[in-house]
């Protein structure tokens, strides 16, 4: 018996190491391996590049950093975003965007409403709070906690952004030569809301100003993109896109169904935007909606964010971003186009967004002029967002 308790002990001792061991090492390892940056030689940038690009406001409708165990305040050694590097490429504005669930086997053609959940098992494994493992309203709270935590580490460098006045107080800073960059918090999807609109006041007041409607898999809103419904809105999902206009939130409709997007514009006289994707014309994938109805997005003065990565445009070099962001220059107008890189969403990039003066330099060499390659690093960003916020 003694000899039995004792090869017992030593097994228990074995299994608390190995979970300790996962704890510690699995969550960096897996967010290593869905957030690469593609190895590479240093892009050239011209000095005339250079000089345009610090002179640019800049602004990218989508990131997921809080997704990820990252001490976002710190240079980091993996993944694609944060604070240093934000500032390091010029950013004055960042959505932060709060992923909240995401089916296994997540893909861009169909995915299950019920399939096992990958977010939960992050979530155990980063150890975030308990009520954030079964609820989805909780995994957004507490993302939006995270940035108003790396607000307070990061002595003055993020501002996070909540109304007109704090974007044009981030503005004047950004003119004093401040070393800032302003944050502003998004949903994912609509899902945390968990089928309560009363929910919507509590986000709200967390911070979010930004609500998709649908992720990858179709929810009580609607249909996904990438779901198996392709239906429009239902009722809750109008009683939201209602509740998110009369609010002054800025509407987003990346991962939509087209039939949702459609159901959207059809009531609502706001601009919209698609935050992260690509355009047809340059890229004709499922990923990227129709162009007549990124026309359509366009017509309410609304914008596309153009994304970094090769199942968006293609081509996920700076040139073939470049490429994109000239497509649909061509597809919508230059005053409807803006970023929307999609870091940390693992997604594989070939640049980080400290590297974003390779962009400026691509948007250079496919002709761009220097009011459109403004137009298109934030200011018709810059001006959607303002047009929305209290």
């Amino acid at each position: 018996m003694a000899k039995l308790a004792r090869w017992l002990k030593r097994l228990m001792v074995l299994a608390i190491l190995l979970l300790v061991g996962f704890l510690i090492f699995a969550p960096a390892l897996v967010e290593k391996s869905r957030n690469r940056v593609v190895e590479h030689a240093p892009y050239p940038v011209s000095a005339e590049a250079r000089a345009l690009h610090d002179s640019l406001t800049i602004g990218d409708l989508h990131a997921d950093p809080l997704l990820w165990r990252r001490d976002l305040t710190e240079r980091g050694s993996r993944g694609q975003v944060d604070i240093p590097r934000l500032i390091e490429g010029n950013v004055t504005l960042q959505v932060f965007t709060a992923v909240t669930k995401s089916p296994a086997g997540q893909n861009y053609d169909h995915n299950d409403t019920e399939a096992r959940d990958n977010i939960t098992l992050l979530a155990i494994g980063q150890l975030w709070p308990l009520p954030t493992w079964e609820s989805l309203y909780e995994r957004a709270l507490y993302q939006a906690q995270k940035l108003h935590r790396f607000q307070e580490r990061s002595d003055g460098q993020l501002r996070i952004i909540r109304t007109e006045a704090d974007l044009d107080a981030l503005l004047e800073r950004k003119a004093a030569g401040e070393k800032v960059v302003g944050g502003l918090l998004g949903l994912e999807g609509a899902h945390p809301l968990e089928g309560d609109l009363g929910k919507l006041d509590g986000l709200v007041e967390a911070g979010y100003r930004l609500v998709a409607l649908q992720h990858f898999f179709d929810n009580d809103l609607g249909g996904s993109l990438h779901g198996t419904s392709n239906q429009g809105l239902t009722d809750f999902g109008r009683d939201v896109v209602a509740a998110t206009v009369e609010r002054g939130l800025i509407l987003d409709v990346a991962h939509s169904s087209p039939a949702v997007v459609r159901d959207v514009l059809a009531m609502v006289d706001v601009p919209i935007v698609l935050s992260h994707g690509g355009i047809h014309k340059a890229c004709p994938v499922k990923r990227n909606l129709p162009d007549d109805l990124m026309r359509q997005i366009a017509q309410t003065g609304g914008v596309i964010g153009i994304g970094y990565w090769q199942e968006a445009v293609c081509d996920a070099s700076p040139r073939g971003v470049a490429k994109a962001i000239r497509a649909a220059i061509e597809v919508v107008g230059e005053t409807h186009v803006a970023l929307g890189s999609d870091f940390d969403g693992s997604v594989t990039t070939e640049f980080d967004t400290s590297e974003l003066a390779a962009l400026t330099q691509a948007m250079l060499d496919e002709g761009l002029t220097e009011a459109q390659i403004r137009k298109v690093a934030g200011e018709n960003m810059l001006r959607v967002i303002r047009a929305r916020l209290p």
